[in-house]
């Protein structure tokens, strides 16, 4: 990290954490080889010897397979790309330098500070009381297993049941973004009817601050009103500080919950409430969270369509706090100037402009200059004459012979409302309706409703599309799919590769759809929407999972060869002799995942959605692919025997002297 310049962010740090459970599972694989050795009566340096030659080809397999998962995280582009690649390489090099300490220092280690059999201690009471659990696990796990060998048509029918069921998840779960973090901030914007006055808005900001500072959650909280950058004059925004989460009982969203129906009260004023979000993207500012524009090239058509559209998502179940940026009710004056009049007094519209920039400016004119302190001097009329446009008639103007006239002796004045901004996406001119989410309404799904409303409303000529973080949710959506499916092919090369086969990667991928059946069962559970960091979690699945299946076959694979066992009976073996390093690996792998999963510290809620993934992927795995695993191992076998079967006897038959008489 260092070496290329990262920072200790979050994501670093979540990597950091999650490598904890994956850097020590090589180590416990060399480490219980050679225990085995051991407990076989050889010495521990022999043994030492004898266990990593045993298990060495294993755990490079299990290092580079993982490792290959997080290759096409590192040229993802967009804002994944730039959010995740930290996050890769940082577990990526965790891993590939804990392989190589598994297979150089581990069994360096092992050969000096391991006993030998008839040397050890006798064992504790803790120790006898695991010791007898673990034979009962392994007693039991060598019947069912022997049941399911027996009955593998079973196995196979479950193999395809959670396929389906995974895909059918995959479909049916909410697709989310990038969720919520409690960063002990929310955001308030107030608007009130367009044109409304500066000193009206401000009296609705003052009573909507006194119900805040009333609320024993928010430490403190910035107010302000009228113009500003992304607002226009009848809007007022406030930046709140909560206080502390530790010291909190509810969170972000709770105390928005809280608050709203005491501040949305008041007649003639919108309240509009949002958690400020961890990634800002784009740089529209709105009122609400997401954001969907329409473009078109007729104003007119553009701005009806839009009013029809906002009316039509605001009767969404999923929605609350629709609106837009489409200001075009603002009364104004309209001033026309009757210049050969204003000619006559002396009078041009550069002076006009001046004297009613004088008038409403308000107009610096001069500076008081203070012992310790300067002053401002500010020209302009009395509040109570900015009210009404009538009081422009009030206003004189000094002619060049020096007498005053009024402002209606060559000027028309005339009221209306037309827009106070015409917005513009590119070259054309656009509406942007936002909206917020109700609670427990997936970001996806809200997305696919406002799609299909402005389908069925919209006209050809008005364009429609999403910006901000909706955009990057739509985009992220089409890439994560194609981002898993170049993963899983990537880990099956590197495997192909390994051992030389196209068929043993098959097999050991083949607990790839328990994996992700168990996380997204788990993510449904608890409420847990599919979000990027969820989707993260399946990513490191795949690499997980299938360290299970590496040790099983390399076992089978090495017995089939050396001592010349069916792949039955070698499977068989294999998964009896693997069965402890396997539970051991995977339950450091869990319980890495566990304080994610459990959403602690300030942020939390955002990343455990990944723990939850690994987490419940690794347990619902790791009791199917205990059986899955040396089932499809053996049809595999059978398979690759009957083509090899295949391609032999029409060359053996094609030979001189083997036809026969």
């Amino acid at each position: 990290m260092y070496l290329l310049d990262f920072s200790l962010d979050n994501m670093s740090m979540m990597a950091l954490i999650l490598s904890i459970g994956f850097v020590v599972d090589d180590a416990i694989v060399m480490l219980e080889n050679v225990v085995r050795h051991i407990e076989k009566g050889e010495r521990p340096l022999q043994a030492a010897f004898s266990g990593s030659r045993e298990i060495g080809f294993t755990i490079v397999s299990m290092t580079l397979s993982l490792a290959a998962v997080f290759i096409p995280v590192l040229f993802m582009g967009g804002i994944l790309g730039r959010l995740f690649r930290e996050f890769a390489v940082t577990i990526c090099v965790a891993i590939l330098i804990s392989g190589m300490v598994s297979v150089t220092l581990t069994p360096m280690l092992c050969s000096r500070f391991l006993r030998a059999h008839g040397d050890q201690k006798q064992p504790g009471r803790l120790s006898r009381i695991t010791g007898r659990l673990f034979n009962r696990m392994l007693h039991t796990y060598d019947g069912s297993l022997r049941w399911v060998l027996r009955h593998r048509p079973v196995m196979l029918v479950v193999f395809f049941a959670l396929l389906g069921g995974t895909a059918f998840l995959f479909v049916k779960i909410p697709k989310g973004f990038i969720p919520d973090e409690d960063s002990d901030r929310l955001q308030v914007i107030t608007e009130a009817a367009q044109g409304t006055s500066y000193y009206q808005m401000m009296e609705y900001q003052k009573k909507i601050s006194e119900i805040m500072s009333r609320d024993p959650n928010i430490e403190s909280f910035m107010s302000s009103t009228g113009g500003g950058w992304g607002s226009t004059s009848n809007q007022g925004r406030m930046m709140v500080q909560l206080i502390p989460r530790k010291q909190r009982a509810l969170g972000v969203n709770e105390v928005i919950e809280q608050l709203r129906p005491k501040i949305s009260g008041f007649p003639g004023v919108r309240v509009f409430m949002t958690v400020p979000s961890t990634i800002r993207i784009g740089g529209r500012m709105s009122k609400t969270a997401y954001d969907f524009t329409l473009q078109g090239p007729d104003t007119q058509e553009l701005f009806r369509q839009a009013q029809v559209l906002e009316r039509e998502m605001a009767k969404l179940p999923g929605l609350r706090d629709v609106t837009s940026d489409l200001q075009i009710k603002n009364p104004r004056v309209r001033l026309q100037i009757d210049r050969d009049r204003a000619a006559m007094y002396g009078l041009n519209a550069a002076q006009i402009e001046a004297a009613l920039y004088d008038a409403y400016g308000p107009r610096w004119v001069s500076t008081i200059y203070a012992p310790t302190a300067q002053y401002r001097v500010l020209l302009e009329l009395l509040p109570e004459y900015q009210k009404y446009a009538d009081y422009l008639s009030l206003l004189y103007f000094k002619t060049g012979n020096g007498p005053l006239v009024p402002l209606d002796s060559f000027a028309t004045l005339r009221t209306d409302a037309g827009p106070q901004s015409v917005n513009h996406s590119g070259q054309l001119p656009s509406v942007t309706l936002s909206f917020n989410l109700k609670p427990g309404v997936a970001l996806g799904d809200a997305v696919n409703e406002v799609q299909e409303t402005a389908d069925r409303v919209l006209p050809p000529t008005i364009t429609p599309s999403f910006q901000g973080t909706a955009k990057a949710f739509q985009d992220s959506l089409k890439n994560l799919g194609i981002l898993l499916t170049v993963a899983i092919m990537v880990v099956y090369i590197v495997l192909g590769v390994l051992y030389e086969s196209y068929v043993h990667p098959l097999t050991i991928l083949s607990g790839l759809p328990s994996a992700g059946f168990g996380a997204l069962l788990t993510l449904m559970i608890f409420h847990v929407d599919l979000s990027i960091y969820a989707f993260v979690g399946l990513m490191m699945l795949v690499g997980i999972v299938k360290k299970n299946a590496i040790m099983q076959i390399d076992f089978a694979l090495e017995a089939e060869r050396k001592e010349g066992k069916s792949p039955a009976e070698a499977i068989y073996e294999g998964c009896l002799i693997r069965f402890r390093p396997i539970m051991m690996t995977t339950m450091a792998a869990l319980l890495g995942a566990i304080p994610i999963s459990l959403g602690w510290g300030a942020g939390g809620e955002a990343r455990r959605p990944l723990g939850l993934a690994v987490a419940g992927g690794l347990l619902f795995s790791q009791l199917i692919t205990l059986y899955l695993t040396p089932v499809i191992y053996i049809y595999m076998a059978g398979l690759v025997e009957r083509w090899s079967e295949r391609r032999v006897t029409p060359e053996l038959v094609a030979q001189p002297g083997l036809t026969g008489d």
